[in-house]
This record gives structure tokens, C-alpha cells and sequence, in this order.
């Protein structure tokens, strides 16, 4: 499990988005935001439920949602910031503003034939 949080460009608000990896595939599994507004969603769909965190957060989940690959553009006034096992990291330190950032699975003789 991993997330990317990031400050939303039209509405000026967090958004947390927690995905999973399951069978090789990177899958939707949460998006986490503070209120309704112009490019985030307004309205469930199928399976998804919406419930309220202790802070007041509209969290969504139920999403039949795959990726491959996985794709942010690192924010120019916020940064996004990858969670993972529990580590926060800049991706904006880590890639720089406006930048491109592709996340996808991969094997580990991919990774030993092809390198990272």
C-alpha cells in the first residue's frame, strides 16, 4: 500500500489517493479530501462508499480503478508527497517541479535485466 498527497490545483484542498498492489497491478484503494469542488469527485459510483474521517474528511473507497502505469506531474506551488512503509518523501525533492512521475510494477528479473 502506498499514497500520494498533494494539495488539489483547482480547489486549493488536500487530497490523499492510496493505492494497492494486488496480482501485479497497482489498484485504487482511497481518496481522502476536505470538500466538493471543481475536478474532484461529486458523485459515487457502483460499489464505492463514502465515509467521514475524525477531522471531517470525505474518504471514498470501492473503486474498481487499475493503473499501469501510475502517473503524477509533481506540482509547481505544492509538493505531492509519497507514503511509503511508512516513509514520507518529497517527490518534488526527489524529481523537481513539474516533473513527470511514473509509478508501475515491475519483477525482480526486470529489475535484474533491465536495472531501475
Amino acid at each position: 500500500m502506498f499514497s500520494v498527497e498533494f494539495i488539489h490545483s483547482v480547489n486549493k484542498t488536500p487530497v490523499k489517493d492510496t493505492f494497492i498492489i494486488e496480482n501485479g497491478e497497482i489498484r485504487a484503494y482511497s481518496t481522502l479530501y476536505r470538500s466538493f469542488g471543481a475536478g474532484v469527485q461529486t458523485a459515487l459510483e457502483g460499489n464505492q462508499k463514502m465515509t467521514y474521517d475524525e477531522q471531517g474528511n470525505m474518504i471514498i473507497t470501492g473503486f474498481d480503478i487499475t493503473y499501469d502505469p501510475l502517473r503524477y506531474c509533481v506540482g509547481t506551488v505544492s509538493d505531492h508527497i509519497l507514503t511509503l512503509g511508512g516513509e514520507e518523501i518529497s517527490l518534488r525533492n526527489m524529481c523537481g517541479r513539474s516533473e513527470r512521475v511514473v509509478f508501475e510494477t515491475v519483477t525482480g528479473f526486470e529489475i535484474l535485466t533491465k536495472g531501475m
